[in-house]
C-alpha cells in the first residue's frame, strides 16, 4: 500500500517534537541551577511556563498535515524570538556576562527545523539568520563562540531540509511506482479480457468466412487484419503507464508504425533507428493510422508506407492507388462534421509542430506526407 500524502515527513515532523521537549528539558534544568543568578527569577518562571505551553501547542499542531501551514511556521517563529529577545532583560545583562546561558539555549533551534521540514532548505536558512539575528541582538559582546551557535543552527537548518527534501522527493517516486504497477496489472488484467472474447471473435469470424465470395469475404479478411493489429497492440508494451504525454523519452518509430504493417500496407524503413520523443512520435503513428483508415475506407485498402530520417525532421508517406480526392472534398467534409482529415492527421501533427501535405488527383490515387520536426515545439 502506498503510503498517505506527507507519510515520509511524519518521523520528521515527530523528531522535532521529541527534540524541543528534551531542549525544552535542558532549559529547566538550567534554569533550576541558575535561578539565584537570575535578575527577574518570577519573569524567568514566567518565560519557561510559555515555553512550556508553546511546546505542547507545537506538538499538536504539527501533528496535523492542514495545521502546517504559514500561520503556525510564522507563529512559532515570532514567539520563539520574543523569549529570545526577552532574555537580557529577564536573566540580566550582568548574569549573562558571566556566563549564564540565554534562555532559548538549543530550544530556540525548534522553528528553525520546522521551517526546514515544511519548506527545504532555503526555508530553514531563513528562519535560522531570523533566530540567529535575535540571539546576537542580545549579547553585549559577540566573539567567536556566538558565531559557533549561528553557525550550528545554519547547518541544522540546511540539512533537515535537505533531508526532508528528499523524503519527499523518495515519497513521489514511490507513489509513482506504485501507480505503474496497477496500471501494469490492470493491463494484463485488459489483455486477458480481449484475448478471451474480442479476439477470438474476430479469428472465428476470419475463419468460417475466408471462402465467402463477395462482401462476406471482405469482412472476414477484414477481421482477419484487425485481430492481428489488436493482438500486436496488447502484446507491445506501449508508452509507460503513468509517464507523462510529455515525456522526452525517445522511442523507435518504426516500432509503433510497424503494427500497421500487413499483407495489404508495406512498410519502408531506414536500417537503423528512428527515434523520436514519445509524445511526437505517438501523435504521429496515430495520424499515420488515422490516414490507413481512410485508405481502407476509400481505397480498397492497399497502401505503401515510408519513413524517412532527414536528421531535423522526420517525414512519413502514405500513399494509395485509390481513386483520389475530389477537389474541394477535404472542406466539404469538413463543413459535415466528418474532421478525420482535419482533427486526427492535421490536428494531431500540428500539436507537434509538423506539416501535412496531401498530393492527389482524379483515379490518380493520394499521398499524405506527415513531417514532424525531432523535437516539440
Amino acid at each position: 500500500m502506498p503510503s498517505p500524502p506527507g507519510g515520509y515527513e511524519v518521523p520528521l515532523w515527530r523528531a522535532l517534537t521529541v527534540f524541543r521537549l528534551a531542549s525544552l528539558a535542558y532549559v529547566c534544568a538550567l534554569a533550576v541551577r541558575d535561578a539565584d543568578r537570575y535578575a527577574h527569577p518570577y519573569a524567568v518562571g514566567a518565560l519557561i511556563l510559555l515555553m512550556i505551553i508553546w511546546t505542547g501547542a507545537t506538538a499538536i499542531g504539527y501533528a496535523r498535515p492542514a495545521w502546517r501551514r504559514w500561520p503556525l511556521l510564522l507563529a512559532d517563529l515570532g514567539v520563539v524570538m520574543a523569549i529570545v529577545l526577552a532574555t537580557p532583560w529577564a536573566v540580566g545583562r550582568t548574569a549573562l556576562s558571566h556566563g549564564v546561558p540565554t534562555l532559548g539555549v538549543a530550544w530556540m533551534a525548534g522553528p528553525v527545523l520546522a521551517w526546514a521540514v515544511s519548506g527545504g532548505r532555503r526555508r530553514g536558512t531563513v528562519a535560522a539568520l531570523l533566530v540567529a539575528g535575535a540571539d546576537l541582538a542580545t549579547r553585549e559582546r559577540i566573539g567567536q563562540s556566538s558565531f559557533t551557535g549561528v553557525i550550528l543552527m545554519l547547518l541544522a537548518g540546511v540539512v533537515v531540509g535537505h533531508v526532508a527534501r528528499l523524503a519527499a522527493s523518495a515519497e513521489e517516486r514511490l507513489q509513482r511506482a506504485v501507480e505503474l504497477e496497477a496500471a501494469t496489472r490492470e493491463r494484463e488484467r485488459l489483455a486477458r479480457d480481449i484475448h478471451d472474447s474480442v479476439l477470438q471473435v474476430l479469428a472465428l469470424v476470419q475463419r468460417r468466412g475466408a471462402d465467402l465470395p463477395g462482401e462476406a469475404g471482405e469482412l472476414a479478411r477484414l477481421a482477419g487484419e484487425q485481430e492481428a493489429a489488436l493482438r500486436a497492440l496488447i502484446a507491445d508494451a506501449g508508452p509507460a503507464a503513468g509517464s507523462p504525454p510529455d515525456s522526452g523519452e525517445a522511442v523507435d518509430l518504426r516500432t509503433l508504425l510497424g503494427r500497421y504493417a500487413s499483407a495489404t500496407v508495406a512498410l519502408s524503413a531506414p536500417a537503423t533507428a528512428v527515434p523520436l520523443p514519445r509524445r511526437v512520435a505517438g501523435e504521429l503513428a496515430a495520424a499515420t493510422g488515422a490516414a490507413l483508415d481512410n485508405v481502407g475506407r476509400h481505397a480498397g485498402g492497399r497502401a505503401w508506407l515510408l519513413i524517412e530520417d532527414e536528421g531535423a525532421t522526420v517525414t512519413v508517406s502514405i500513399r494509395d492507388e485509390g481513386p483520389g480526392i475530389p477537389d474541394g472534398r477535404l472542406d466539404e467534409a469538413a463543413a459535415q462534421g466528418r474532421l478525420g482529415v482535419t482533427q486526427s492527421i492535421r490536428g494531431r501533427v500540428a500539436d507537434v509542430g509538423g506539416t501535412v501535405r496531401i498530393v492527389s488527383g482524379p483515379e490518380a490515387g493520394t499521398e499524405i506526407e506527415l513531417s514532424v520536426p525531432r523535437s516539440p515545439l
